[in-house]
C-alpha cells in the first residue's frame, strides 16, 4: 500500500493542493471540523448543577479526560480490538458521565440530557482550519467524507451544520462496527467509496487515532492546525 511522508501532505494540503492521485478527502469531525459549544466542560457543569451535583469546570475538564481514557482502554483491550456497536457507544458516554459525576444518583439522569445535547446541532460550531480545508475539497471537485468515532447521532447533525453539510458520505463507527484506529474502520470507508488507500487522504487532529492510524492503513493523512 501507498504512503507519503506526513510533511509532504500537510505542505500540499495547506496550499489548498491535495496530493496527486487523491479522489476523496475524509475528515474527522470533532476537533477537526466542529466542536462544542458551550465547551464539553462548561456543558457537563451546566447541565450537572441543574441535577443537583455541582462541579467546577477545571475539575470536569481533569475527570472527563481521565474516564475518556479508561473507556479507550477498554476498547483497546477488547476481544477484537476497537469493534463497537450502537449500544457500546452509549454505553460508554454513560460510563464517562458516571465517571466525572462519581457515580451518584443523579448520574443517570445527567447523561441522558447530555446525551441529548450533544445530538443537537446548536451544540456544536465550526472550526476555521477544517472549514477551509473542507472547501478547498469542494472546490478541487473531490469527494469529500465524514469518518467518525462519533456515534449515529451523527448522522442528524452533519445534515444541517456546515461544514458537515457538504460532506458526500458519513461514516460513524458505532455503525460500521469499528472505532479508529482499528484497521478495519479504514478498509469499510474504502469499500464503500469503492477507493484505493493511496486514493484517500485523513484530516484529523488526533496524532494516533487518525494520523498515525490512517498512515497505517497506507492512505495519506494530514494533521489539522
Amino acid at each position: 500500500m501507498h504512503s507519503i511522508p506526513i510533511t509532504t501532505v500537510a505542505e500540499t494540503v495547506i496550499g489548498h493542493r491535495f496530493p496527486e492521485g487523491v479522489r476523496a478527502v475524509v475528515f474527522d469531525v470533532v476537533g477537526t471540523l466542529v466542536e462544542p459549544s458551550p465547551s464539553v466542560a462548561e456543558a457537563y457543569a451546566r447541565v450537572g448543577l441543574r441535577h443537583g451535583a455541582p462541579l467546577e469546570t477545571a475539575d470536569i475538564q481533569r475527570r472527563f479526560h481521565a474516564a475518556w481514557r479508561r473507556q479507550e482502554i477498554i476498547d483497546a483491550a477488547a476481544v477484537p480490538a476497537y469493534a463497537t456497536s450502537a449500544a457500546r457507544e452509549m454505553d460508554r458516554w454513560r460510563e464517562i458521565v458516571a465517571d466525572v459525576f462519581d457515580r451518584t444518583s443523579q448520574s443517570d439522569a445527567i447523561f441522558t440530557d447530555l446525551w441529548e445535547h450533544f445530538g443537537r446541532p446548536d451544540a456544536w460550531r465550526p472550526l476555521p482550519a477544517g472549514t477551509n480545508l473542507a472547501r478547498a475539497a469542494v472546490d478541487a471537485g473531490l469527494t469529500v467524507a465524514l469518518a467518525s468515532n462519533f456515534d449515529e447521532r451523527l448522522f442528524a447533525i452533519s445534515g444541517v451544520i456546515e461544514p458537515l453539510s457538504w460532506a458526500h458520505h458519513v461514516f460513524a463507527s458505532s455503525e460500521i462496527g469499528w472505532r479508529k484506529p482499528a484497521a478495519e474502520f479504514f478498509r469499510t470507508v474504502e469499500r464503500r467509496l469503492g477507493h484505493g488507500p493511496h486514493e484517500l487522504v485523513l484530516v484529523g487532529d488526533d496524532p494516533e487515532l487518525d494520523i498515525a492510524a490512517a498512515t497505517r492503513a497506507g492512505w495519506h493523512s494530514h494533521p489539522i492546525a
